[in-house]
């Protein structure tokens, strides 16, 4: 099934990372920092598939080796705090081979990051997941920082000066014209993501369409799409290797769960939409109207004609009593009553999936308080060294223009602090154990329905083999099937051998 995964995090100084620490993990090397003075050695990593770095064309031709173009981002870097890399992370596709997977990651990586001044270092993972479905992905890390056109380091952000109506610069208290940092690209923006997600989801779709595949990715959220599905969690390379190991995590779980009542929504929804599209074409065909189990005898008349033993007639049979059985248990006999039938099942299952989709929501917003929570303890140290500007006894422009510099950072604080607030326990922590008692209580919840909810599924089973069975009979003429009596069964000749008795 086609999987769609695109994300993008920072690699940053401020989260105790290192961009040559990063970039060895991703492409299992032996790499030296020269500004911690010491190795990162992951050459013992496997499911490695290929790795490589791309170049725009004015970036120093030096930069092909992994271990200098790493070490002069972290020179140019001399803030302690330093955001250094963005590092993607997106799926390949399983419909397609290792070959046509790298081809297209490769021409995704030119398009969307080379072509806009970006320097890519990529690495293809295969991990081995045993009798698990494969999880093929791609990991880059592009530099923050900008090449300028002489191939040299440039500036992450600019000043624009904040202007009055007629166009002069506005001064501040002290006299000092004011202004905004604003970055000097768009790769951090959200639009950006938007459009390189939109892009990963069209460019495979092109492949699909090219080899005349039934699948497709939209690269929306589920709710952007109007779906009422629960997305998974992240699980990360540490429990993926569990999971692989057949130790269950956490987070494994919940994914397994997640995907058991999407599964469950997903099915009943699609059966009960094409039950109801398929009644209404029924109703409009040309031909007389026959009862339900006129069709079904013909249906059965049909399949025993091209059955030469008992075994399949006896299976025909019993398959063709269950349909009649459950037709008189509840009084259908015309195509308007089974039509009638159809519609009050689905009016049955509106309850459930108005209650399920309460329950997902709810889920999602926990998952979300998590996320933020994240991005708080992300932002934070920004928040705290603003605020302690003060108490170094700096002058109040020197605060302010920390918060210029930083307004992005500060904005994220504010509002994923107003959105964790009632989770926040006294210390700061989030309280993960509410969090978790009331996610359990969710899929407790989850799984009453479940349960209540397998009656009808049984039900939306019946009517789909009762749907299959009349739109068989339905596409030939069914009078002659059911008028007609079944055939003899026919037999082949015995061919006689020396052997053979004569009676």
């Amino acid at each position: 099934m086609a999987d769609f995964h695109f994300s993008v995090t920072q690699i940053k100084r401020s989260a105790g990372q290192s961009a040559i620490a990063a970039a060895a993990y991703r492409a299992g090397e032996k790499l030296f920092s020269e500004i911690y003075g010491e190795y990162s050695d992951y050459t013992r990593k496997r499911g490695i598939i290929e790795t490589g770095i791309l170049l725009p064309s004015f970036a120093p031709k030096e930069y092909e080796n992994r271990e200098k173009l790493w070490n002069a981002v972290e020179q140019a870097e001399r803030h302690p705090k330093a955001q250094l890399a963005y590092s993607f992370d997106f799926s390949l596709q399983n419909e397609f081979s290792m070959k046509e997977n790298l081809e297209i990651a490769r021409e995704f990586i030119q398009r969307q990051f080379v072509d806009r001044g970006m320097i890519a270092d990529y690495a293809v993972h295969l991990p081995d997941k045993g009798d698990a479905v494969p999880n093929p992905h791609v990991h880059v890390i592009c530099p923050i920082r900008p090449l300028n056109p002489d191939g040299t380091w440039g500036a992450k952000q600019k000043r624009v000066y904040r202007l009055d109506d007629a166009g002069n610069r506005m001064p501040d208290a002290a006299g000092r014209p004011q202004f905004d940092a604003v970055p000097t690209t768009d790769w951090g923006s959200a639009e950006t993501l938007e459009r390189w997600r939109e892009a990963w989801a069209e460019i495979n779709n092109e492949h699909f369409a090219a080899h005349g595949l039934d699948a497709h990715l939209d690269h929306r959220s589920y709710e952007k799409q109007g779906v009422d599905l629960i997305p998974t969690v992240h699980e990360g390379p540490k429990v993926r290797e569990m999971e692989s190991q057949g130790i269950r995590t956490e987070k494994g779980d919940r994914n397994r769960w997640i995907r058991q009542i999407n599964a469950m929504i997903r099915r009943l929804k699609t059966q009960l939409r094409e039950l109801s599209d398929w009644i209404a074409n029924l109703k409009q065909a040309a031909k007389p109207e026959p009862s339900v189990c006129d069709l079904l005898t013909a249906h059965l008349n049909q399949r025993n004609a091209g059955a030469w033993s008992f075994v399949p007639k006896n299976r025909n049979l019993k398959e063709h009593s269950q349909m009649v059985r459950y037709l008189q248990e509840h009084g259908i006999t015309t195509v308007d009553e089974l039509s009638e039938h159809v519609r009050q099942v689905k009016e049955t299952a509106d309850p459930v999936q108005t209650e399920l989709h309460k329950i997902t929501k709810q889920i999602q917003h926990l998952d979300a308080i998590e996320k933020a929570f994240d991005r708080y303890q992300s932002v934070k140290p920004v928040f705290d060294e603003w605020g302690g500007i003060y108490f170094k006894n700096i002058m109040v422009p020197a605060k302010e223009k920390y918060k210029t510099a930083h307004e992005k950072e500060l904005k994220t604080y504010y509002a994923c602090r107003r959105q964790i607030e009632p989770y926040l326990k006294e210390n700061g922590d989030l309280d993960f154990t509410r969090l978790s008692l009331e996610r359990g209580e969710l899929t407790e919840k989850a799984d009453r329905l479940n349960q209540q909810n397998r009656p009808l599924a049984e039900q939306v089973a019946t009517l789909n083999r009762i749907k299959r069975a009349i739109s068989s009979a339905s596409n030939s003429d069914w009078t002659d099937a059911v008028s007609e009596p079944v055939k003899e069964e026919k037999t082949r000749p015995v061919q006689k051998t020396k052997d053979d008795p004569v009676l």
